[in-house]
């Protein structure tokens, strides 16, 4: 799978916003949907859990929606699979974020399209944790 076409420059201006909201973000050590966060939570982010599935994530408050959200938000991170990423687009687009980061393996083409004609930026198919080690 192909990447967006960000440059290094873009990408560390990108890195520099600082509240993320983490759709899929997991309670288990082992998966990259939490281990991504919680090294950006390390790094001085402000991380904001999206899981129905539990209440509390590293000691932060999980919501079950985007839309339950009332805070700013500059970067939506999604750690779900490509065919859910239109539907959260969709969602996500009410929120007005800056950026919508799909991680590594994840890229939907009309998503990324609806949210770029919305004036939001997208990347795609990168890990945060990898490219915030390699461009800090």
């Amino acid at each position: 799978m192909e990447r967006d076409s960000h440059s290094d420059e873009e990408i560390r201006d990108i890195l520099c916003l600082k509240h993320v909201v983490v759709i899929g973000m997991s309670k288990h050590e082992e998966k990259a949907a939490h281990y991504v966060p919680k090294y950006l939570l390390d790094q001085g982010f402000d991380i904001i859990p999206v899981n129905p599935t539990t209440d509390q994530i590293l000691g932060k408050k999980c919501f079950s929606t985007i839309s339950q959200i009332s805070q700013d938000i500059d970067i939506v991170d999604v750690f779900r699979p490509s065919e859910f990423v239109l539907s959260l687009v969709e969602e996500i687009i009410k929120k007005n974020p800056k950026v919508i980061w799909l991680q590594e393996g994840i890229h939907n083409i009309q998503a990324e399209k609806l949210a770029q004609d919305n004036g939001i930026k997208v990347v795609f198919n990168r890990c945060m944790l990898a490219e915030h080690q390699r461009l800090f």
